[in-house]
C-alpha cells in the first residue's frame, strides 16, 4: 500500500497552479454549496467520469470545505504517479486482502476533522449519463470504522458545453449525513434520487 505523504507546502504550490489550470480549461466551474458541519471531517464521494475527477474534487475541497485533501486511487495509477502522494494521494489494491488495510487507512484519516477524503464509490469509470450509480464494496466498512464526526457528502459532477468552446461543469452536493447518523440502506437510493435530479436540473441550466 502506498501511504500518502502530503506536504503542505507542495499543496498549497498545486491549488494555486490547479485554479490556473482548470480556468483555461473549463468555461466555468459550478457549486451548488451545502452547510458544511463544524469539526467534522469530510468524506466525499463522486461520480467517476473523466479524468478531471480527482482535480475537480481537490478544488472542491481546497475552495469550499477548506479540509486537508486526500484521495484514494487505484495502486497502478498512483505508482505511475507518484507525486500524487505528496498532494495526499493513497493507494487501495481492489480485489485483494490489502484493500482492507486502505480502508482502515482512510477512516483514521477521517477521524481528524481538519482532514477530508475522497473515494469513487462507483469503483471505475463511468458515463456521466448511466442511469444510475451503483456503490461498490468497501464504501460502508470505511464509514463504520470512523471513530470521530465525518460529514458524507456526494457530488454529482455534470458537464455540458452550451454556447462555449469549454465545457461547464456543474457540481451538485448532497448531504448524506454524518458516520452516526447515515442509513446504509436507504443510502443508494438517496444517491441516485440526487444524480438524477442534478442531470435534469442541467437540461435548465441558463
Amino acid at each position: 500500500m502506498i501511504l500518502a505523504k502530503r506536504s503542505v507546502l507542495f499543496s498549497r504550490f498545486f491549488a494555486v497552479v490547479l485554479k490556473k489550470i482548470l480556468a483555461k480549461r473549463f468555461h466555468q466551474i459550478i457549486v451548488d454549496e451545502i452547510p458544511i458541519r463544524k469539526d467534522h471531517s469530510v468524506l466525499l464521494l463522486c461520480n467517476h467520469f473523466s479524468w478531471w475527477d480527482g482535480f475537480l474534487a481537490g478544488h472542491l475541497i481546497d475552495s469550499y470545505f477548506h479540509k486537508n485533501f486526500h484521495i484514494m486511487m487505484q495502486e497502478d495509477h498512483i505508482e505511475k504517479r507518484k507525486w500524487l502522494s505528496y498532494l495526499g494521494g493513497f493507494s487501495i489494491k481492489k480485489s485483494s486482502r490489502e484493500s482492507v488495510k486502505s480502508l482502515q487507512y482512510a477512516a483514521e484519516l477521517l477521524n481528524d476533522s481538519p482532514n477530508s477524503v475522497v473515494l469513487f464509490p462507483q469503483g471505475a469509470l463511468n458515463s456521466m449519463h448511466c442511469e444510475q450509480i451503483d456503490l461498490a464494496k468497501g464504501y460502508e466498512y470505511l464509514i463504520k470504522n470512523i471513530k470521530g464526526n465525518c460529514q458524507i457528502i456526494f457530488a454529482a459532477n455534470v458537464v455540458d458545453y452550451f454556447e462555449s468552446f469549454k465545457p461547464s461543469v456543474k457540481l451538485s452536493l448532497l448531504d448524506c449525513g454524518t458516520n452516526h447518523t447515515i442509513d446504509f440502506e436507504k443510502l443508494p437510493a438517496l444517491i441516485n434520487a440526487h444524480y438524477t435530479l442534478a442531470k435534469k436540473k442541467q437540461i435548465r441550466l441558463n
